[in-house]
């Protein structure tokens, strides 16, 4: 009897090359016959009517993909330049990754300390008892500024990236001791950033449907890693996305992480610098809340301080409240009362020589009448017709009357 041997060299799928058969003759000479066809299957797979049949499938593919449905005429774009999109899109997913880390580091009852004080905070923002660059509100989302406040999107004098300027020194509130008790230390405690990095820490309160758009944290002003801490509900961090309003949409992200609550979130590099991230309006379905903790750079720029000139009103208002005059005020008063009196005989001389140009203008309009009866000059009446007031000598009248009423 013959006898029928296989063997495989691993139980996935093997070629067909590393199949061989071993057959005596007799009855399984038509085994043999098959072996001998069909050793190698490539020969069967490179056949005149399956190269012809696989070849025109491909061809009808690549029509139906490179014609336009519309109007029926074919498409610019190239296969190749889909795998390159897809070979730079994957490069750059990788550069945002390197640049992310993640660390679940306040437990459920540690986050329910910190959202009370957040609520807190909230309340006291309503009062009115925070300094007014503090407290930032916009639709659905309010920021809260501690120890250092920026200028940022509408608030900007000139737009454009590394615009942005620090407020002046005390124009924020300080740092609340909770959110060094309870999210600052924490974070020293557990080595993820160094003692004494954080000055600056801002709480973003969002409503469902809030959102912030794409931007980078200029990095002219903070320093690398931004740390963030999210708080109330879990959401996403969107990275590479373009926001287009009325009505407002947003492109499809490069990445979205997933931010739980209670997680710490880092950012630096490439995640930092050269993409920009986001808040979009989809991922905050309930409230969420962000406390963000960054340095700020010594040498930030910084807006100027304004200083309020007070007026001469406020002067005298305070002068006569506290009952006493100053020397400057007095000296100031002397004065007031000298340019008076150069005024008043300003506009007395005025006064005089505009009547003697009157009465020599007008002289010729005088009408004598005098009687033919009579021969004594004594009783010769004199008929004075006045003349009208040009519209120059109003104007000076009324310039005179102003000065008077002015001082």
């Amino acid at each position: 009897m013959g006898i029928y041997k296989t063997t495989h060299f691993c139980t996935s799928y093997v070629p067909a090359k590393f199949l061989f058969f071993e057959v005596h003759p007799g009855r399984f000479g038509k085994c043999a016959k098959m072996a001998e066809n069909f050793k190698d299957l490539r020969l069967k797979l490179q056949s005149p009517h399956n190269s012809s049949s696989s070849r025109h499938s491909r061809d009808r593919k690549s029509e139906k993909s490179r014609r336009d449905s519309s109007n029926g005429k074919y498409k610019s774009k190239s296969h190749y330049q889909d795998l390159d999109a897809s070979w730079s899109n994957a490069d750059e997913l990788s550069k945002v990754h390197a640049g992310i880390k993640q660390r679940r580091l306040f437990n459920d009852d540690q986050c329910e300390k910190i959202e009370e004080k957040i609520n807190e905070t909230v309340k006291i923002a309503d009062k009115g008892e925070y300094k007014s660059h503090t407290v930032d509100r916009a639709p659905l989302r309010n920021k809260y500024f501690f120890g250092e406040g920026y200028t940022y999107g509408s608030q900007l004098e000139k737009k454009g990236p590394g615009m942005e300027r620090l407020y002046p020194k005390g124009e924020v509130d300080e740092i609340p001791d909770w959110i060094h008790e309870l999210v600052i230390k924490p974070l020293y405690d557990a080595k993820i950033v160094p003692e004494g990095f954080v000055n600056s820490a801002v709480i973003n309160d969002y409503m469902p449907g809030g959102c912030i758009v794409s931007h980078i944290d200029p990095p002219h002003i903070f320093d690398r890693p931004i740390v963030s801490v999210s708080f109330f509900s879990d959401s996403a961090l969107c990275f590479g996305c373009k926001f287009s309003f009325r009505p407002i949409r947003v492109s499809t992200p490069v990445l979205c992480l997933p931010i739980d609550r209670g997680c710490v979130t880092m950012i630096s590099g490439y995640a930092a610098d050269d993409i920009t991230h986001c808040i979009r309006p989809q991922d905050v379905v309930q409230r969420r809340a962000v406390i963000i903790l960054r340095r700020v750079f010594p040498d930030a720029p910084r807006l100027e301080p304004v200083v309020e000139k007070e007026s001469s009103w406020k002067r005298k208002r305070s002068s006569v409240e506290s009952g006493s005059i100053s020397e400057d005020d007095s000296h100031h008063k002397s004065r007031r009362t000298v340019s008076i009196h150069r005024s008043k005989h300003h506009s007395s001389s005025h006064r005089q020589s505009s009547k003697a140009r009157k009465t020599e203008k007008n002289g010729h309009s005088r009408v004598v009448s005098k009687t033919s009866d009579s021969q004594d000059s004594s009783e010769d009446d004199e008929a004075v017709v006045t003349p009208k007031k040009s519209v120059r000598q109003v104007r000076v009248s009324r310039m005179a009357r102003h000065r008077k009423l002015c001082w």
